[in-house]
């Protein structure tokens, strides 16, 4: 079966908030069409053959990806912020022992 399903897997991006926010949507609304063309495959074809779990499979995956995106997006804090902004700054030294 031939996937029409884009492979978010692995992929690897620095967004601000709002280009995630728009990146997750659009994976949640990936694996909402992915999901409604599984239960049609199933119903069609019955849940024992191959490309029902392959769609299910596709399915999975997206999740997956999606709970791994939100994982690793984690709002730096003000001093973060200010540090990128001001590498040089006293308060953002980091000293080696």
């Amino acid at each position: 079966m031939k996937c029409s399903v884009p492979r978010y897997l692995g992929y690897k991006h620095k967004k601000y908030p709002s280009e995630i926010n728009n990146f997750m949507s659009d994976i949640h609304a990936q694996i909402q069409a992915e999901r409604d063309a599984a239960r049609a495959i199933c119903d069609q074809k019955g849940e024992a053959d191959p490309e029902c779990a392959v769609a299910w499979d596709t399915v999975e995956e997206l999740q997956a990806e999606a709970a791994h995106q939100r994982e690793q997006e984690k709002p730096k804090n003000s001093l973060e912020q200010y540090c990128d902004a001001n590498p040089d700054a006293v308060e953002c030294r980091v000293y080696d022992d």
